[in-house]
């Protein structure tokens, strides 16, 4: 079976006009907003398929058993599931778009990408909404215009996530697994960084660096995703069969703005997952200390820097990210073109990383930064820190990775129509479709839903439909049933 695969993307959120604001209750007005102007309603989600504090290796930290009560109204819970099959909803203090289950790193991309459409839609409801004086939040003020980026930390020491997600088979060994994803995880920073101004979870120290989340992972291993954040993390909650899948969360990631990052870092992670469950042996690549080496590896701009690895040797990221692309096969023509231009960008950071301006983020912010430098702006001046922040901006007509684009200067890999698609349309093969289908086409009688299951309002009462193969539920197979039912009963009694 295919490796089904996605990504949630916290936003970074803020209220120019009052920056006071609680980002919770701004994110709950987005999020409400979307809501109602789009799919007409808003379903709860649905708990019980939720183990966020199992662990592959073994054991369960659950605090309850019993699944949490949890108010659907509350500001800081609004959740919808969008039409094309992902959910939007408020993740503690951010906006989160959770991107629905693909089958290709392509598609990985595009859908993505389309979160920032969602979140675009959104900061337009809301300042339509704010011109007319109306709030879609029942007793609450209008809320006034909203700023969305696609970024990973705030300036003040705190970091929010970008995370992917890749079903594997639960009979793979975990320790072999995550010892051959680390050295991965350390070093394919280079080609998909973000790119950030200020050194240290704080910015403390003058600078430029490759990563924006570097700074941030102190073990090797861990459950954790806010704090003791582990180059891999250990959660064990597959959103599908149990008993044969398990779900590799991975946190250690950038928010992307380029679709070559984009499209690299998940289908490079694809492939590497694909050769370990080969059999391939990655263990001489091991690192002596890959906490050190991923701050180190980002600090470093040339990427020079040579890491020190268990068997004596001494190589630089790129010649270990070689040492994995010499290590994968393609599968089929979307694993052609990720190894295709993972050499290609390799070559190019070996040669000169200011070449891969044009494609990746990390180097076309720090082409911006230099040429600031050049003029005799200091590392340390407020401006660059705009600069870095202007770039992970979603609004087209503000975000400077957009005016890049509209240059000539940056690159992309999709047509606009491509990723416009895949926020209105679920991906077909997956269940995903199936789950985006009912939230449009009968929105008022879905309950709540979760990545398993959509509990429907019927004549006879609430009733669950359980959709737990991820690849079952597509449009070939479920499409003429949902199409032909005119009610939610009948779209039942046809699935049987």
């Amino acid at each position: 079976m295919s490796r089904y695969m996605g990504t949630e993307t916290e936003y970074g959120i803020t209220c120019p006009s009052d920056p006071s604001l609680s980002p919770i209750v701004t994110s709950t007005h987005a999020v409400v907003a979307y809501a109602a102007m789009h799919t007409g309603a808003r379903a709860r989600w649905d708990y019980e398929d939720e183990h966020p504090l199992k662990d592959a290796r073994g054991f369960d930290l659950k605090r309850y058993h019993t699944v949490p009560v949890v108010d659907a109204n509350a500001i800081g819970v609004a959740n919808v599931v969008t039409s094309n099959g992902a959910r939007f909803y408020v993740d503690h203090a951010h906006p989160e778009y959770s991107s629905p289950e693909v089958s290709n790193a392509w598609d990985a991309m595009l859908y993505d990408a389309a979160g920032d459409i969602v979140l675009n839609r959104a900061a337009e409801n809301i300042a339509a909404l704010y011109d007319q004086g109306a709030s879609v939040l029942k007793d609450k003020a209008p809320c006034p215009p909203l700023k969305f980026y696609k970024n990973n930390v705030d300036g003040k020491g705190a970091s929010y996530g970008s995370h992917e997600n890749y079903q594997y088979s639960r009979h793979t060994d975990f320790p072999t697994l995550s010892g051959a994803l680390i050295p991965f995880f350390v070093t394919r920073q280079v080609i998909i960084g973000a790119g950030r101004v200020g050194i240290g979870q704080e910015g403390e120290r003058e600078g430029f660096q490759i990563s924006q989340r570097a700074d941030y992972f102190e073990q090797r291993v861990s459950l954790e995703t806010t704090l003791n954040r582990g180059i891999v993390n250990t959660r064990d909650e597959p959103h599908a069969d149990e008993r044969e899948f398990r779900r590799l969360h991975v946190i250690v990631g950038d928010a992307n703005m380029s679709q070559y990052s984009n499209f690299l870092k998940l289908g490079a992670t694809k492939l590497v997952l694909d050769a370990i469950e080969a059999g391939v042996d990655f263990r001489d690549l091991a690192l002596v200390d890959p906490v050190d080496e991923i701050k180190a590896v980002s600090h470093d701009p040339t990427c020079t820097h040579e890491l020190s690895l268990v068997d004596a040797r001494t190589l630089t990221a790129i010649a270990i990210q070689r040492e994995y692309l010499a290590r994968c096969s393609a599968r089929d023509d979307v694993d052609k073109r990720v190894l295709e231009l993972w050499a290609e960008i390799l070559d190019d950071l070996e040669r000169d990383p200011l070449s891969t301006a044009d494609r990746l983020d990390w180097t076309a912010k720090y082409k911006l930064i230099r040429g600031f430098l050049a003029r005799g702006v200091g590392i340390g001046d407020p401006k660059l820190k705009a600069i870095d922040l202007q770039y992970a901006d979603i609004d087209p007509a503000k975000s400077l990775y957009r005016a890049l684009v509209r240059k000539g200067s940056m690159k992309t890999l999709a047509a606009p129509g491509e990723i416009e698609a895949a926020a209105d349309n679920a991906p077909a093969d997956s269940r995903a479709w199936f789950r985006g289908a009912v939230s449009r086409k009968f929105a008022e009688d879905v309950l709540a839903s979760n990545w398993q299951a959509v509990v429907f309002a019927t004549g006879a009462g609430p009733r669950k439909v359980h959709i737990d193969a991820v690849d079952g539920f597509t449009a070939a197979e479920v499409g003429e049933v949902v199409d032909k039912a005119r009610t939610v009963d009948e779209l039942l009694a046809a699935l049987g």
